[in-house]
């Protein structure tokens, strides 16, 4: 099947940045972009499409989030992370049933396809139950079963949540025709001993996964590691072998001049979740200076619990904001940056370098925004009006591999009803 995408303002990638075109074209065969341009491309395609009074955008990639934590929205506000997660957030996961993580996961996908996002990185238990809705929905994911530990005594050989950590690799790697990936995941230092991480670690290695944890979320967990170990949780982590392959640490607001350079040097990637760090009082993560040395960063939302929402446009518009107000630098991170960042930067630290840009031979994941909003008029700079202006509201339309999920308010994959219900008995039943 051959689509062509007509009379489209189009953000297309062009080397390290973007191009913008008026009016424009896109082709797409199957599942994979065929033709950018300004003029009519040649050769016949089996459907058109009028795309007048969009702009087409890369798919969003929200790279850390807890899609089931949408039924835990704006639970414990105005705390601290460690007070919100082990007093407010864990009791109420302890109450979680294998269906509620199905319902939370499947209204977290209602929201992102309605905000352009087109794959996301998520990290909770029971992750089969989310892979299930990723699947039905066309979504792209890479999902993670967390790794703890708080018994200081326990063999890592009988930690159960390695053991189901390796099933899911074994059994969910590449299902869904490629759309689901599965990471191995540490959930963060304070809540995993050393025996377990070095054992865990030398088995991401041998197996060459791609680690997702959080690193240096708050100056408390920072200090205390220091206080414990005299060393940094990244160099926790590294001297524990578990940085030997691929990794990246969501938030890393408090990493050091030399936790940066080892990220660096190693190839750690890291995940900026600024609304999440500002709601918990956390701080601000040192963005530009992660880009300067060279470190892939992304953007993530984080759990709605912590945000509350799973906006990647308002994302990445924080992100530009308050990185200019801090440094009292409008240049220190650009528009081209912040939608880099919730783009390809996101796609590549998914390890999915076939996605996050509109290009020949990429894969067609792309959001549509509407350019009728007053809000949206006049397109005098296409990249500041994705980072300054865009609302989740004005997506018209988002597609993954050629396939359209959302359109003017409508699913075409998922029953929104049925999700809204069931989303519904499960708060019923936690809240009660």
């Amino acid at each position: 099947m051959r689509t062509l995408l007509e009379n489209a303002n189009i953000l297309a990638s062009e080397g390290g940045g973007f191009r913008y075109i008026e009016n424009g074209y896109l082709g797409i065969d199957g599942d994979t972009i065929d033709y950018i341009g300004p003029e009519r491309p040649a050769g016949e395609y089996d459907a058109k499409k009028d795309m007048t009074g969009t702009l087409l955008i890369p798919g969003l990639v929200n790279a850390h989030t807890h899609t089931p934590m949408t039924l835990l929205r704006g639970v414990g506000s105005a705390l601290p992370l460690q007070e919100w997660l082990f007093d407010r957030v864990f009791p109420i996961e302890d109450r979680l049933t294998p269906q509620d993580i199905r319902a939370g996961s499947e209204l977290a996908i209602l929201e992102m396809l309605a905000s352009g996002v087109t794959s996301f990185s998520d990290m909770y238990m029971e992750p089969r139950e989310t892979a299930a809705a990723v699947a039905a929905s066309g979504m792209k994911a890479n999902i993670c079963r967390p790794v703890q530990s708080f018994d200081p005594n326990e063999r890592p050989e009988d930690n159960f949540r390695v053991r189901e950590s390796l099933e899911l690799y074994d059994d969910l790697n590449g299902a869904a025709d490629g759309r689901i990936l599965v990471d191995f995941c540490i959930h963060a230092q304070y809540t995993c001993t050393e025996a377990v991480t070095r054992y865990y670690g030398d088995i991401v290695r041998r197996r060459g996964g791609n680690l997702h944890i959080h690193l240096s979320e708050t100056e408390r967990e920072h200090r205390e590691c220091l206080e414990t170990f005299g060393k940094t949780p990244l160099r926790w982590f590294y001297d524990l072998g578990a940085l030997d392959a691929r990794a990246f640490a969501a938030h890393a607001v408090w990493v050091t001049e030399e936790d940066m350079e080892l990220m660096a040097e190693l190839g750690v990637a890291a995940v900026h979740n600024p609304t999440s760090n500002l709601k918990l009082g956390s701080g601000f993560a040192p963005v530009p200076e992660m880009l300067r040395r060279g470190i892939t960063v992304g953007l993530g939302t984080d759990g709605a619990a912590s945000n509350n929402n799973l906006n990647m446009l308002e994302e990445l518009s924080l992100a530009s904001l308050i990185h200019s107000g801090v440094s009292r630098d409008p240049a220190v991170l650009t528009p081209a940056d912040a939608i880099t960042m919730a783009t390809a930067s996101g796609a590549k630290i998914q390890g999915r370098g076939d996605t996050g840009k509109l290009a020949v031979g990429m894969r067609a994941d792309i959001a549509a925004l509407s350019l009728d909003a007053p809000h949206m008029y006049p397109c005098l700079d296409p990249l500041a009006l994705v980072t300054y202006s865009a609302q989740a509201s004005d997506v018209r339309m988002t597609m993954v591999d050629g396939k359209i999920l959302y359109e003017n308010g409508e699913y075409l994959t998922l029953d929104r009803e049925a999700v809204m219900a069931h989303a519904r008995e499960a708060v019923k039943r936690l809240y009660a």
